[in-house]
Order: C-alpha cells, then structure tokens, then sequence
C-alpha cells in the first residue's frame, strides 16, 4: 500500500458524499476537510468496506479490473481473459450487481461464457463499491459499482488551459498498451477530453510454465502457453462539458470500446476444456470473435442552495459477433449451429439522484434527505445467419429478442441528533415490467430501509442497518438466443429479501504523522424465491431439460474485517474476509437443499505495505493475497465430477517514481504473481464435471491466471 500523505481526523460527516456513494456498511475513515495531495493521473477507489487511498491504485497499473480490486475485502474479479472480467461481491456474481460506467448501466448477461464488464482501468477515475445493498438508493440484491471515467478540469494543472499525455507501457507476460489524452479548454466554460488507449494482448502463461490437469500432470499438446487469449483491446472516449454558472454543469460523452481477436469458444473455463471439444468435435480452437460497445451519456449536476442533483440520460449498446462456421467440422447434428452469430443488448434510460439539507427546519436535529428516479430498459435481440454445407451464406436465420424495464422512486432521511445518534429511515418503489420466452408479467414492490448509527467517541462509530432486497426474473441470455431455447415458466417469482449489517470503525490521530484505523462488518443476507437458471424441470428425462425458475431461500453470512497503520511515509492495511451461503430448498427441488453459490470463495487475507521516499518522489509496495481452500461440496450450476477449489497465496511489488529533474514524468515497475504461483480465481469457473465428451476422467475446468508478470510503463503530459 504505498501513501498517499494524506492528514486523517474523525470520521466522514459530509451528507452530500454519504448520499451520492449509498449507505455504506461501514463508515469511510476520512476527513472531507482535508485535501489529498497524489498524482492527478490516478483513480479513487471507495467501498464500504474499508477506505483506500488513491495513490496506491494509481501505481498498480491496472489494465485490467481486478488490478483495482481484488484487495477489497469481500470483492473478486474472475476471469483472465478479456472478455470474462467477472466481479463478485460476497460470491454473488455480476448478474446480483449494480453496475454503471458514468451512470450507464452495463449489465447485459451476454453469454454465460462472459462477465458483465468491459473497460480499460487506465481512463478511470473513480471506483465506488457497496458491498451488500444497504440503502434503498441503489436496489439489487448483491451491492453496487460504479465506474466514473476522468474529467479534463480535473487533469488540468496550475494556469494551463490544455494538455496532452502520452503513455506507453510492455509486460513480459505479454502484451503491450499505449494510450494518448487531448484535454483543455474551449473557452472558460467549456472543457473537453479525448481519450484513446489500445491494448495488444498475447498469450501469456501460467504460473510454473505448465499447463496442469486435475492430477497435477501436464497436458498433452500444451507448452504452459494459454492459446485463444491473443487479442486488440482498444477504448475511446471523447467528454464536452459546459459550466453553465457557478451552478449549473452539463456534460456529454461518447464511448466506443472494441475487444477484437482470435479467442477460445468458452473464455472462462479454461484451454483444458476448449481442448477436449477441439478434440472430440473436430471444431477450432479459436473463433475469430468481436465485441462492441456504445455508450452516450448525457449528464446535469446542480448546485442549488440547500439542494444538489446529479441527473444522467444513457444509451448503451453491446454487441458480441463470432463466425460460428466451424461448426460445420463437428458432426452433422451440430450444423444447424453453424453460421455468423450477432447477439446485441441495448440499456437505456435515466437516473436521478437529489439531496436536500433541511437543517434550518428543524431545531433539535439535523434532516438530510436523499431522493431521486431510476429507469432502465433492456433489450437484446439474437440473430444467427446459417450457412450451407459448403459455408456459404443460405439466406436462413434464428431470430429472437426480449424486453424489460423497471421505474425505481426512492427516499430516505438521515436524521442526526446533538447526542450523536443517527436515525435513517427510507422506502423504495421498483415496478417492472418483462416480455421474456419464459414470463410476460409485471412485478412491483415496495422496500424499507432502516439504519441506526451511534458515534460513541470521537473516534468509534457504530451502525446497523437492514435493507429489503427485490429482484425481478431476467431476461434470457444473449448470445444463446435472448430466450430462444427457453422454457416459458409463467408461476416464475421475483427475488425478494432482507441485508442486515451490524458494522464497527475506529480511528485514532497520534499526532501529525500517525495514525490506526480498524473496522469490521458482519452480514446476514436472505434472498427469498432464489432463482437458478439450470433448474431440472419437472418430469425430466435428459439432464440437459432445464429452466428458470425459484428454487427456495438463499442465505449468505459473514464478514469483512480490516486494520490500517500509518506513520510517517510508511502505511500498512490488513484485510479478512469471510462469506458461507447456504440454500433452503423448497419441496419441488429438495435435491438442491444445502447449495451453495458457484462462485463461493474460501477465507481471504490481503496485507499491503507501502513507503514512500519523498526526497527522491519514489513510491514503492508489496501486496499479498491468500485465499484458503473451499472444501468439496455442492455448489450450483457448479463442478460435479470434483469441486474444490483450490486455494493460492499470490504477491505483488511495485514502484514509482516521479523524477524532480522532469516535471510531468512518470515512470511505473512493478512485477506480478511475484513468485509464479498456478492458480484460477475462485470467481471463476474450477474444477472436474461430468461430460460425454471428457470420459472417466471428466472435464477439467481451469480459467488459468497469468505467472509471473514484469510490467513497465511511461507516461507524459505536455
């Protein structure tokens, strides 16, 4: 953890930052008073768990998200390949998430194959993640991220009203990215950013340099080289913004994202796997795949005396292409699969976000409400055009497309009293509405929320809370057919439930330059009518007969606990993190009782350390990661044949150095899986499940991370 030289007193009190990050589980350990001094190229990473500064993530030169997070307590990524960035929060998977680029909904559910996320970290500036849903602001059943790109006032440095910043970076293991940023000002008023980063990603290999099977030997035709990752990567951005008063700010951008290559059918279980069908399909290794994405957000925020808005209006397309002619190698029942594949998801709508400070109101306490709109809509549409026997285009296609959209009002108060304690108390309304192959129906619910917080002492906050939880039925993925292939299932019900959190922070000054803070966060979350997607269906003779449907009453428990210590240049953070789910079959599915998620991870430790030589500007840090074993046991949509997991410990060193000789250089080493450890992500797709193709010995499930890493980059501004 390197330092950010940042002062740190008391607990955050600010309203306006407590509204526009969400309840948080436990408190963020910081001063709003106090002013960060860090490179301005760098990106803020919030959570309720635990509170990061941002120099540390801007010396980890992130190129992927899990670069940025998997030191928080509680969070995962999954998935090495670039299309298969899977976040989870307490082994719920992006599907149970809340996930916006500048207000912009990214949830798709593609193909199950991918994750929900695509975007290079470098253009970010700020990460904010709920773990757990705590208020009623954000819905959803699993917590929130939200991703904020960078803007040009804020790169600007001292007098100048325009800058360009080159950077260029290579890692061993393998691949090369460049980026180039144009920002400045038009006139007084009006700001601009154009931004454009392209990635060229190789093959890398895995820890050890040897691809192993489930019995540790070596597999045949592997070389400890990953195929079907080699890829370009490339994301542009172009942000207007226009300060109307001192008040007023309007701002428009325009994304473009492209993930482009030659890459393995099935990028998250690994080349063990995509090798078995090569083998027993005669089908290619690699298909030549591509996805997009567009987004245009329009946003206002307003300054208003007692009253601040942040409103947004977004339109957001995906879409994933694969030439799918090599099912013509496969055996003739698999060639009315072959042909171009286009599956495409479109989000749009608009969220409003106010807060009102009525203190003047009101004599004995203080009333900050927080209130706003959400509306979303989804579409997806799936096309296949199929080929003929000698791939020739023959003019058929597979149609099919589907719709949702849920209208969210929402208020809460937070009201704090002169003895310190803190009442909030809040109601949200969700009304959606799906046209979907397996239910056309409308659901609607109210949620309540209630908080209390105690600041015990100056320096020790105490805080419970309990959010209701509503989560309507989805539609189907995209990329399989958006629900051509699933089963109507009108009787389905939406997810409904209850997050209740008991949360403790402590923070301590000692003099100017030191200073400890601990927290920890225990959770209990119960998600009635839970719905899993490979339900056996009733009356079922083929284990592929499957559908959507409630399956019973999940619960997840658990918690986060963390320690930070300061003193001086020198900074240090330990984090534990613990989550156990458990499913309470209903009678129709009793068989399923005692699941637990898929994406399940065992205990976690992460410890960062970090110095900073100031005569010199070099920051330098060690992070490490240990996650333990999961013992084997029943998981859904899981490994059948052997699914434990296996745990790792994985370390990382890094350095920068801002040369006082060079103003505006900056220069980044850093090397990681410091010691080649083989290993997956427990997010991602592990173990051994039964399949025709695999045998006895079944299918070996491995989305292998990269070994050993040295990454270098450099970066100007003029």
């Amino acid at each position: 953890m390197l330092v950010s030289r940042t002062e740190q007193t008391g607990f955050r009190r600010s309203a306006v930052a407590f509204a526009l990050a969400g309840i948080m589980s436990a408190p963020a350990l910081a001063d709003t008073d106090k002013i960060e001094v860090i490179e301005v190229w760098s990106t803020a990473v919030k959570t309720s768990a635990l509170y990061l500064k941002e120099q540390e993530i801007a010396d980890k030169q992130a190129d992927h998200v899990s670069d940025l997070l998997r030191s928080i307590p509680g969070v995962d990524v999954g998935g090495a390949h670039s299309l298969n960035q899977r976040i989870t929060i307490r082994s719920m998977d992006d599907k149970d998430l809340k996930i916006s680029i500048d207000g912009a909904a990214q949830n798709t559910y593609m193909y199950h194959h991918m994750g929900n996320l695509q975007i290079h970290a470098d253009i970010l500036k700020s990460v904010d993640i709920e773990t757990g849903t705590n208020s009623v602001i954000n819905g959803g059943l699993g917590g929130a991220v939200r991703f904020e790109t960078k803007e040009a006032r804020e790169l600007l440095q001292g007098d100048d009203r325009y800058a360009v910043r080159v950077s260029a970076g290579a890692a061993t293991n393998a691949g090369r990215n460049y980026s180039l940023t144009g920002f400045g000002l038009l006139t007084d008023d009006i700001d601009f950013l154009a931004y454009y980063n392209h990635v060229e990603r190789d093959n890398y290999e895995v820890g050890g340099g040897k691809i192993l099977d489930q019995n540790d030997k070596v597999i045949e035709g592997t070389n400890g080289e990953v195929k079907g990752l080699e890829g370009d990567v490339s994301d542009a951005l172009i942000k207007f913004g226009w300060n109307i008063d001192q008040n007023q700010r309007l701002a428009l951008s325009y994304e473009a994202y492209e993930d482009e290559g030659n890459y393995a059918y099935r990028p998250d279980m690994g080349l063990a796997t995509d090798m078995v069908f090569t083998n027993g399909l005669g089908t290619p290794l690699l298909w030549d795949t591509q996805f997009t994405r567009d987004t245009v957000t329009l946003s206002y925020d307003l300054e208003l005396g007692m009253t601040s808005v942040k409103a947004s209006l977004f339109s957001n397309t995906s879409e994933l292409y694969r030439d799918e002619k090599g099912w013509l190698q496969a055996p003739a029942r698999y060639h009315g699969s072959a042909g171009l594949v286009t599956g495409e998801a479109k989000n749009s709508g608009f969220n409003v976000l106010a807060e009102t400070n009525m203190d003047a109101l009101f004599a004995d306490e203080s009333h900050t409400f927080t209130y706003g709109v959400d509306y979303i809509k989804h579409d997806t549409d799936y096309v296949l055009k199929t080929v003929d026997a000698n791939a020739v285009l023959d003019g058929g296609a597979l149609q099919s497309e589907e719709t949702a959209k849920n209208l969210a009002f929402f208020v809460q108060d937070r009201i704090e009293f002169a003895n310190g304690f803190v009442v909030i108390p809040g109601v949200r309304h969700d009304s959606y509405d799906i046209d979907s192959k397996v239910v056309d129906n409308d659901f609607s619910e109210f949620s309540l929320s209630l908080a209390l917080e105690y600041q015990v002492t100056d320096n020790f906050l105490v805080k419970l809370s309990s959010t209701e939880l509503f989560k309507g039925p989805e539609i189907g993925e995209v990329f399989v057919g958006a629900g051509l292939k699933d089963v109507e299932n009108p009787n389905i019900k939406a997810e409904t439930g209850v997050n209740t959190e008991l949360s403790l922070a402590f923070q301590r000054e000692f003099g100017n330059e030191t200073d400890i803070r601990l927290g920890a966060t225990l959770f209990d979350t119960n998600i009635e009518n839970y719905i899993y997607d490979g339900a056996t269906r009733p009356n079922a003779t083929k284990w592929w007969d499957t559908w959507k449907t409630n399956v019973g009453d999940m619960q997840l428990t658990g918690y986060e606990v963390y320690a930070g210590y300061n003193v001086g240049a020198f900074s240090a953070q330990f984090t534990y993190a613990k989550a156990e789910s458990d499913l309470e079959a209903n009678k129709q599915y009793i068989d399923l009782d005692k699941y637990q998620l898929e994406r399940t991870q065992g205990d976690s430790i992460t410890a960062e350390l970090g110095y900073y030589f100031e005569q010199y500007n070099v920051n330098v840090s060690w992070e490490m990661q240990v996650v333990d074993d999961v013992p084997a046991g029943k998981f859904l949509g899981g490994a059948t044949k052997d699914n434990s997991k296996d745990g790792y410990t994985v370390h990382d060193v890094s350095a920068s150095w801002q040369p006082n000789s060079i103003e505006n250089l900056s220069l980044r080493l850093s090397v990681e899986n410091l010691f080649d450890e083989f290993y997956a992500s427990q997010s991602s797709k592990t173990g051994v499940t039964d399949h025709p193709l695999a045998g006895e010995a079944g299918l070996f499930l491995m989305d292998y991370e990269p070994g050993r890493n040295i990454k270098a980059s450099v970066s100007y501004q003029f």
